[in-house]
């Protein structure tokens, strides 16, 4: 197979609803951190170097809000320890790449491009090149949209368009699309109560890691001992 049929239209067809869907995301990002005080280098450097969207989102509004660079890292450290899961489960699928290649694609890999290429794996066949491919162009999309975002910020007012509503709105978008059972939604559920009742006793943004910490160890709970055997499946 040629490289260059490789990285025709079948990735083209594949990726750009990813890229479409990061434009107004990536937009967003670019205006709400031109509001936070970061320049327009300073978001294309965030968007070439990090490039993890929620990421991004919490680095922006825990600078909006004062917080030190220590609670920033390790933040987005502990929201970004799931690409450590996402490329555990991709590596199955570039046996006999180089360190080069596997260094571009973990590179690229985020939410958005697991689901599609795994989907593609499973469904074969799709070569390493193709989901490489995948990669870089919704990692182009992404940077392109952040730096527009951030230069047209100076044309528009804070809190115009429900901007700074981008990351809620994205994270409530993700939850949804993970909803797919009771125990989901169950764990969703004690999230939020740890998030909620958290929030009056635990100051700043450590409480959202720890709620999450929390719900996630409910909802295993719940999964492998107190409802098994009464059909609670995920």
């Amino acid at each position: 197979m040629k490289l260059s049929s490789l990285l025709g239209l079948k990735s083209i067809k594949v990726s750009w609803p990813i890229c479409v869907g990061y434009f107004p995301l990536g937009f967003a990002f670019g205006v709400l951190a031109q509001k936070a005080g970061l320049d327009f280098v300073d978001i294309a450097l965030m968007s070439v170097l990090v490039y993890a969207g929620s990421s991004q989102f919490i680095a922006v509004a825990m600078l909006g809000t004062g917080a030190g660079p220590i609670s920033i890292i390790l933040t987005t450290l502990v929201v970004n320890l799931r690409h450590v899961l996402m490329s555990s489960s991709l590596a199955v699928h570039l046996h006999g790449a180089n360190r080069w290649f596997v260094s571009a694609f973990a590179y690229g890999v985020t939410d958005e491009s697991f689901a599609v290429n795994m989907a593609k794996f499973k469904e074969g066949p799709w070569h390493r090149y193709q989901a490489l491919a995948v990669n870089q162009m919704a990692n182009l999309a992404w940077i392109a949209s952040t730096i527009l975002g951030g230069y047209g910020g100076r044309f528009i007012s804070a809190g115009s368009f429900g901007i700074d509503y981008a990351l809620s709105a994205m994270f409530l978008c993700l939850l949804t699309f993970q909803l797919r059972g009771r125990q989901y939604v169950l764990t969703a559920i004690i999230s939020v109560a740890f998030a909620v009742a958290l929030s009056y006793v635990v100051p700043g943004n450590v409480l959202v890691i720890i709620a999450s910490l929390l719900g996630a160890t409910g909802g295993f709970a719940l999964k492998r001992y107190a409802w098994r055997g009464v059909g609670l499946h995920a």
